[in-house]
């Protein structure tokens, strides 16, 4: 009894795949049909725009053109693998696994039934193969897995990249020469010829010439804040909040050079003879110190005020 319904059912898929294909070859052809007239509408398109100088709205409507004459040549070679599958359904149907010499045809048509909406009969093939070899075999073909045998030219044509810039212009040149446009592609040539960061480099140059800028206004913005620095006790919450290891180095270096500058005083003709930019620079230096002298005061009495809290809460723990 499991042996006739194995053979009914292998007889109901054949008949199953044998209809399914033969109304995918009839959709091709009407399609291939409507395609062709549509395309020579498109050419003439854009024979008049050349004609009327408009090359930009010609350069854009060409790679619909190409896009469509690709789906033309793959559903040409979908329609070949259809016809062949078509007439060995009964080897399909003799052996378990895919046979060698079909497997590029089924493999093509099941990568190419997901992509080809109007075609849904392709589907229903792609589900018999899935019912038949099992849905590994068909999400190998559908991932272009390298154990495929998916036919690179189909894969090409009916990839959704943009076509490249020489495609174009090939193709705009033929329908130039097809209606007898007298068509200087010198403008289109140059066009194509930039790279997209060639259109975005003035962009680029400003936006750098204005972070060179900010930086150059952060740095004075910074040098005035230091030479105007208020010595009051703000100013010690300020770097109590945020101490640095730069402020205590800072503090010991101005320290050094204090000391310094009292076993060796120099003579007041020097003093006087100081350019006045080393002078701002000193005094910049002597209110950082002060500063950071603060700071480091003011955080010794908060710890000094810290651990005497502590001290009294223990205190008060060990008398409750």
């Amino acid at each position: 009894m499991a042996m006739l319904n194995q053979l009914f059912n292998r007889g109901l898929l054949g008949a199953k795949c044998k209809t399914c294909l033969t109304l995918a070859i009839s959709r091709i052809k009407l399609l291939q049909n409507k395609r062709d007239v549509q395309l020579k509408l498109m050419r003439k398109e854009i024979a008049e725009f050349l004609q009327a100088g408009q090359e930009a709205i010609a350069r854009i409507r060409v790679e619909h053109i190409i896009r469509e004459q690709n789906t033309w040549e793959a559903y040409e070679i979908l329609e070949l693998f259809c016809e062949f599958v078509l007439a060995r359904v009964p080897i399909l149907e003799s052996q378990r696994e895919c046979p060698t010499e079909l497997r590029e045809a089924v493999a093509s048509i099941i990568f190419s039934a997901p992509r080809c909406s109007d075609l849904p009969d392709l589907l229903h093939v792609r589900n018999l193969f899935a019912a038949k070899y099992g849905k590994e075999f068909i999400a190998a073909a559908s991932e272009l897995r390298p154990d495929t045998s998916v036919n690179r030219t189909i894969i090409e044509k009916l990839s959704v990249s943009a076509p490249p810039a020489d495609v174009k212009l090939k193709v705009l040149k033929a329908i130039a020469l097809e209606y007898n446009v007298n068509w200087d592609s010198t403008k289109t040539e140059r066009e194509f010829s930039k790279n997209p960061e060639d259109l975005l480099n003035g962009p680029k140059q400003i936006a750098a010439q204005h972070h060179k800028d900010s930086r150059l206004e952060v740095r004075k913005d910074w040098s005035a804040d230091q030479s105007t620095a208020p010595l009051n006790g703000n100013q010690g919450e300020h770097y109590l909040q945020s101490p640095t290891l730069s402020s205590t180095s800072f503090v010991e270096t101005g320290r050094a050079e204090s000391s310094t500058r009292d076993q060796n005083p120099k003579p007041t003709n020097e003093i006087k003879n100081l350019n006045p930019q080393s002078s701002d620079a000193l005094q910049r230096a002597r209110a950082a110190i002060t500063a950071a002298e603060r700071a480091s005061a003011a955080a010794r009495a908060a710890a000094e005020l810290v651990n005497a809290r502590f001290t009294s809460f223990k205190q008060e723990e060990r008398k409750i």
